[in-house]
């Protein structure tokens, strides 16, 4: 009888037990403003730097980017699957008249990098290039190290006898505009021949002996895997792994590698006119290409964001709108700036801010 009646004690308690605990209110975590971007690879390295260390300042905003492409971006941007965009190309007068559609779009730079050509060559360093031979390199033209044209070029180089395998992005790039638009600068022959694009007709592809890589991480694998091979990727990638780059012969006659030094040089000598973010897409992308001076590199790039004027979340219209601002001002600063890309020039990010505001 005792017995019984303990245990019905004890069940009456656990259930009051029960009942007591789930009139608690358990604690709420306060929502996280989320905020969506995809686009370019070019600028992912910096991109991700910038979002890790504006999160950690501000942890009510969560960031999320998906790098795959300037025309992958500029997609999911038109079709609203996305908040942002980046893009290395300035996005095309008819696309923007296809977003004006929807509202008002804003585009303008946030960072400057370089498009390098890095190369696998056992036993050859300090490879020196033209526009011209690079370009021929490229088109399938010159089809083994040991060309004559690569030759003269590096006299000294010990180069085997080996076919050349060309390595480009099978995307739709931003940095394959990029340096598309280089070579048609520089060769007559690209220009007439393939021309410049996102994606263009490679040469070599058909001649079997050009592969194509997704993203400049997909462009690195590759060269990195396949010795004697040659291809373009943004700086801070060849300088992650650690490849040889190739000295471009620059519009003064002087060879030339990327770094700090010779980026900064060549946005000091072109007059960097940059329009209103509401008419982003008149911004010319070859302003920096093939500048003059003795000391810039040939093939330095902005990279673009794109975003709206307005969003239907004021929440999220704020959070982007801070984000940027940061962007344009903290984010420019030496210590949050990822080695291999330059921070804007000070009249462009003062500009900037004006119009944002």
């Amino acid at each position: 009888m005792r017995r019984s009646f303990v245990l019905t004690t004890l069940i009456l308690l656990a259930v009051v037990f029960a009942g007591c605990t789930q009139t608690q209110k358990p604690e709420t975590q306060p929502e996280k403003t989320v905020i969506v971007g995809s686009g370019a690879t070019f600028p992912q390295p910096q991109l991700e730097k910038w979002i890790d260390v504006y999160t950690k300042q501000n942890p009510k905003v969560q960031i999320e980017y998906t790098g795959k492409g300037s025309g992958g971006g500029q997609n999911d941007f038109k079709q609203g699957l996305v908040d942002f965009a980046c893009s290395d190309p300035p996005l095309s007068e008819s696309l923007w008249n296809e977003l004006k559609k929807k509202g008002q779009p804003l585009q303008f730079p946030i960072i400057v990098g370089a498009v390098v050509v890095v190369y696998n060559l056992p036993g050859v360093e300090n490879l020196k290039l033209d526009g011209e031979t690079l370009a021929k390199i490229f088109m399938g033209e010159i089809e083994y190290w040991d060309d004559p044209a690569i030759k003269q070029l590096n006299p000294e180089a010990n180069l085997p006898h080996e076919k050349i395998l060309v390595v480009h992005r099978s995307d739709s790039s931003g940095t394959t505009k990029i340096f598309t638009t280089y070579l048609s600068l520089v060769s007559d022959e690209w220009a007439e021949k393939v021309g410049a694009g996102k994606t263009v007709d490679w040469p070599v592809d058909k001649l079997g002996r050009g592969v194509g890589g997704k993203g400049n991480q997909g462009v690195a694998t590759a060269v990195k895997q396949n010795p004697y091979s040659i291809g373009y990727v943004e700086l801070s990638y060849a300088l992650k792994e650690d490849f040889p780059m190739v000295a471009l012969k620059n519009k003064a006659g002087n060879f030339v590698t990327a770094n700090e030094e010779t980026i900064k040089f060549a946005v000091s000598r072109v007059s960097v006119n940059i329009p209103s973010p509401r008419e982003g897409y008149k911004e010319d992308l070859k302003a920096l290409l093939n500048a003059g001076g003795e000391k810039s590199y040939p093939i330095v790039a902005f990279s673009h964001i794109v975003i709206w004027e307005k969003y239907e979340n004021e929440a999220k219209e704020e959070a982007i709108k801070d984000f940027v601002k940061w962007i344009l001002t903290e984010g420019q600063k030496s210590e949050n700036i990822v080695q291999g890309y330059v921070g804007l020039p000070e009249d462009v990010t003062s500009k900037l801010l004006a119009e944002i505001e």
